[in-house]
């Protein structure tokens, strides 16, 4: 832990050297919430979000907010190791061409409706309101990466074999769950005259309500929807260097990690909800991803399971600077020299790409030092190839 802020109702325990003042103004009024759980944790990928900044985690007794789970529910990671030691360039280029013609990217979806055997079971749909009015959509949508920071990327592992890493989210069913719940918890806490004033952005619902319980729910399945989206996505790009390299092409199983959640779990000797906005678990023992930005090297990890963490990381390098920011004030040229110049097959090609350029985002050599504390790393990835949204 860097420093701790001990001005607020409970604690803000942070993990980032530098934050912004919107981010900081956030985790404030995390701390000021009546129901907030012992301290509030920022993690050093922190950075302004919608309510509850990105790279946040708040323990709640009681209630659950929606929007400190944000609108990409299950957003994550997944991983393979694959058993190739090299790929030169131009099968590289080969490679991407053919996942972009099997993977629908940026608002894209599939041109026909997906096996029902690739969507979450285990749920009664009929019980869920947002799920089943969006399901029939979300069959299109699952295996598509979407986009934003979303990415299909090819590394080379500090291990020696090529790696596969893919990073998305729940699509638009995430986002329809979010809003609704959202929306819904506005209108009840208006309603009910909460403490927490509506500017906040952090409206609650109880847990001994048929509405968070229809919540967590709906919630639940989109995680398992990510999942399955991203795994959908996996197979695929696996199939292509099958495809390219023959009988002979090998992959580990998959290692697979969410970070936009809310889980009743026990901390501190008492069960709460920690709500995990652009966070990853990391229980002691459990194996995690943390991505760079472009360009930048990845990282496998194991959790250390640090208590005042609340037993997470980062999940990612974290944004310096917002997209439209980046847009207005990074230069093309300067951006594509740098991945050039590291022989990185990127996705920065013209102006409107610059929101995800590197220097959009923290240096992740950085942001693995100030959680040396809360993970050990076992592989660094470095960047050959990436297909962003």
């Amino acid at each position: 832990m860097v420093r701790e802020i001990k001005t607020e109702r409970i604690p803000i325990k942070m993990w980032v050297d530098e934050i912004e003042e919107g981010a900081m103004e956030q985790a404030k009024n995390l701390a000021n919430l009546p129901f907030a759980f012992k301290h509030i944790a920022l993690m050093p990928d922190c950075h302004q979000g919608f309510g509850m900044p990105i790279g946040g985690v708040l323990a709640t007794r009681d209630v659950i907010i929606p929007n400190a789970v944000g609108v990409d529910i299950g957003c994550g990671m997944c991983a393979v190791q694959t058993s190739l030691k090299d790929v030169d360039r131009e099968i590289l280029l080969k490679l991407l061409n053919d996942i972009r013609m099997r993977i629908p990217l940026g608002f894209k979806h599939h041109k026909s409706s997906q096996s029902h055997d690739r969507m979450p079971e285990g749920y009664d749909i009929d019980k869920l309101n947002v799920v089943r009015r969006e399901y029939d959509r979300a069959t299109y949508q699952v295996g598509t990466l979407g986009g934003g920071n979303h990415f299909v990327e090819i590394q080379k592992g500090s291990d020696g074999n090529i790696w596969i890493m893919v990073h998305s989210g729940s699509r638009n069913i995430g986002k329809q769950v979010a809003d609704y719940y959202n929306k819904l918890a506005i209108r009840l806490n208006e309603k009910w005259k909460s403490p927490v004033p509506r500017r906040v952005q952090l409206a609650y619902l109880p847990l001994d309500t048929k509405e968070a319980q229809v919540y967590i729910r709906e919630m639940e399945y989109c995680v398992d929807f990510a999942f399955a989206n991203r795994k959908l996505m996996m197979e695929n790009t696996i199939e292509v260097f099958k495809n390219t390299f023959g009988a002979d092409f090998r992959t580990a199983p998959m290692i697979n990690i969410a970070h936009n959640y809310a889980a009743i779990e026990k901390h501190f000797g008492v069960k709460v909800v920690v709500h995990r906005k652009g966070a990853t678990y990391a229980g002691e023992g459990t194996t995690g991803i943390i991505p760079g930005s472009q360009g930048a090297n990845s990282y496998i990890v194991k959790g250390k399971g640090n208590k005042d963490s609340f037993m997470s990381c980062s999940h990612g390098a974290g944004r310096v600077m917002g997209r439209k920011q980046a847009m207005r004030n990074l230069d093309l040229k300067t951006e594509m020299k740098k991945l050039n110049e590291k022989n990185i097959i990127h996705s920065i090609k013209s102006h409107k790409d610059l929101d995800e350029a590197a220097s959009a985002y923290k240096d992740i050599d950085e942001v693995m030092r100030l959680q040396e504390n809360l993970v050990d790393i076992l592989l660094e990835l470095e960047p050959l190839a990436v297909i962003k949204g």
